[in-house]
């Protein structure tokens, strides 16, 4: 059974990729509160992310993951599957599933910038893989990454 929860005890997530689209990050949570709300869950906490849906290192998404794991939420509500993470969304339905979480998500199509959302994606996995080959302050990863960002100017 539930640790300390009740039935549809509810956490909020939302994320946006850049400080940029902080108007959407805001109209993504007032339209998940109505959402909640309207289903009657108890809404324990409201976390956001303005970072990369690929990367890991996330407050919010860290935060999450405490909630599910102490058996403090059994929903979590999100927008779109992107909002949560960009790949492998799957593994984490499944393992938030083994803590008896259940994922809504409340649109099922992509947002609607996911050009925009990808191409920030691709960068972010270059600028990685350049960190690890280069190192992060190395004139080589800023110039890889640079040509990168030029290429996708130039398309």
């Amino acid at each position: 059974m539930l640790k300390d929860k009740v039935a549809n005890t509810a956490v909020i997530y939302a994320r946006v990729s850049s400080s940029d689209q902080k108007s959407d990050l805001e109209r993504q949570v007032e339209y998940l509160k109505e959402y909640c709300s309207a289903k009657g869950y108890n809404v324990v906490d409201i976390l956001t992310d303005v970072a990369s849906g690929l990367n890991e290192e996330r407050r919010g998404l860290k935060k999450l993951f405490e909630y599910v794991v102490n058996g403090k939420v059994n929903v979590v509500v999100i927008s779109y599957k992107d909002r949560l993470t960009r790949f492998g969304f799957k593994y984490l339905e499944e393992f938030f599933n083994s803590h008896r979480v259940r994922i809504e998500v409340v649109f099922g199509e992509e947002s609607k910038d996911l050009q925009r959302e990808l191409i920030e994606d691709l960068i972010a996995i270059i600028t990685s893989f350049a960190d690890r080959l280069y190192g992060v302050q190395s004139n080589k990863k800023k110039k890889v990454v640079e040509s990168v960002k030029q290429a996708i100017r130039d398309r």
